[in-house]
């Protein structure tokens, strides 16, 4: 086959093919078998009439059309190996360009191409900072109420009581009924759906109503809500008084963090730092992987991007479903169409998605992250567990083993993938720091402060290690 390649805008190739006369000769003859073996021709058994015959009874364009797909279905792969083409989705025929000689041309959208640029000079200082008291103080609060008792009471609502609410807006994600609001004194981070929304219940009791308007800010972890003018209008339901348990000894038995007052509190500031530094950690991962996208360059198909655009429609489809809607309810809401819907607010989420994903697989592959096996054992065994305590019974799980054996498969697909990120993201931070260290350097550290001294089997490790890392950044 003669193969002509051409790089075409959109990250997509163009590929000519001429195919010798012998060679389609060859999948035309098969297809008058194919042809001859599903009809009847007079006086020949199915599949044994000859070239000829089924020409005459069928006509040439039938034979063509036919060769055609069985050289396409034959013949596809080895277009792509021998024109060096590393395929981002199927591809397809564009035309038939001449069939003396035998002229295709196919269009293939192209894998996506990374090149992630200098990246290890990137610096962004690492400055989470531990919570301080103030803040362990709030969270026990937080816990009083948890095991506080309530009463239902006639009067209007104000601080230290549940406010029991329905929330209805045009923004589907505001959606509430029954939300059970505490009205703090002061803001709270935690609080749905901003800081400050309980405070607006104050002064209101049971039956009454009231429109709040609320804008949220760009960077508001709820994509939905980033940027976005809401109007809710919130009824309430029923106000509650809180009577708060004593905070002592016995309360912190109560809460099974501890058996004193000490121990819970030693519990709860660990809880908190756990969640302020993960949060930290959300935002630091985003900013940093913007920052290697800056100096970046990724080229994709547009049809890479459809596909994640398909995931985060379903994702939505999945919490709407939660919330008993479907998507046709929710565009006839939001007043707009299926189309519009993705093409102004799908295509950017998923483009951000995209290209995060993408930069990150490709840190993986250019500094060779794997996944060992204590690891990932590690990481099924505690998913299976959270699982099980969500209530799954791997035993009576459909399709008996056969079922078993898929949702362990998947099980061990996600634990390898947070497994890889997290070792990735943990490598990229002691690039940003500047903490990174090559095995070569690693070793200079280690003669120089008299460590041990490596085995020839290690140098020769090390030294090899050393040598795909230049190759790497070549």
């Amino acid at each position: 086959m003669k193969i002509e390649k051409v790089i075409e805008d959109g990250h997509q190739a163009k590929l000519i093919v001429e195919v010798e006369p012998e060679k389609m000769d060859t999948y035309k003859r098969r297809a008058a078998r194919k042809i001859s073996q599903r009809g009847k021709i007079a006086r020949f058994r199915p599949g044994k009439a000859p070239y000829d015959m089924v020409v005459r009874n069928y006509g040439e364009q039938a034979i063509v059309e036919q060769a055609m797909d069985l050289f396409i279905d034959a013949e596809y792969s080895n277009i792509l190996k021998e024109a060096e083409v590393e395929p981002g989705a199927s591809g397809a025929l564009e035309s038939i360009d001449s069939l003396e000689p035998p002229k295709l041309t196919f269009r293939v959208p192209l894998a996506p191409e990374v090149d992630l640029g200098d990246y290890r000079s990137l610096r962004v200082p690492y400055e989470w900072t531990v919570p301080d008291e103030k803040e362990v103080d709030a969270a026990i609060e937080d816990l009083r109420q948890m095991y506080a008792t309530t009463e239902n009471v006639e009067r209007e609502g104000q601080v230290g009581d549940y406010v029991l609410v329905d929330v209805k807006s045009e923004i589907t994600e505001l959606n509430r009924t029954g939300l059970s609001a505490l009205i703090r004194e002061d803001d709270h981070d935690t609080e749905w759906p901003y800081a400050g929304f309980a405070r607006e219940l104050i002064g209101l009791k049971a039956g009454d109503t009231k429109t709040i308007q609320h804008k949220f800010p760009a960077d508001h972890d709820l994509e939905a809500l980033q940027d976005k003018d809401a109007e809710m209008e919130v009824t309430v339901k029923t106000v509650r008084a809180v009577t708060l348990p004593e905070l002592d000894d016995e309360f912190a038995k109560t809460t099974g963090a501890g058996e004193t007052l000490e121990a819970l509190r030693e519990a709860v500031k660990k809880d908190v730092e756990n969640r302020s530094k993960a949060e930290y950690d959300d935002k630091y991962f985003v900013e940093l992987i913007e920052k290697i996208k800056e100096g970046a360059t990724l080229k994709y198909h547009e049809h890479t991007l459809e596909h994640e655009s398909e995931h985060v429609l379903e994702d939505l489809s999945q919490r709407l479903a939660g919330q008993n809607m479907d998507l046709d309810t929710y565009f006839k809401l939001r007043n707009t169409t299926r189309d519009q819907f993705i093409e102004e607010e799908v295509k950017p989420v998923a483009k951000k998605r995209l290209e995060r994903s993408l930069i990150l697989d490709e840190f993986v592959r250019k500094e060779k992250i794997e996944v060992d096996n204590e690891s990932l054992d590690s990481e099924f065994n505690q998913t299976l567990n959270t699982l099980s305590m969500q209530g799954l019974d791997f035993g009576k799980i459909r399709g008996g083993k056969k079922g078993q054996q898929r949702v362990a498969q998947a099980v061990a697909m996600e634990s390898a993938n947070r497994v890889l990120t997290r070792r990735a993201l943990d490598m990229l931070k002691t690039i940003a720091t500047g903490q990174y260290k090559t095995a070569e350097e690693a070793k200079e550290d280690m003669i120089s402060e008299g460590g041990p001294v490596m085995s020839e089997e290690q140098a020769v490790e090390t030294e090899a290690a050393t040598e795909s890392e230049k190759e790497a950044d070549s």
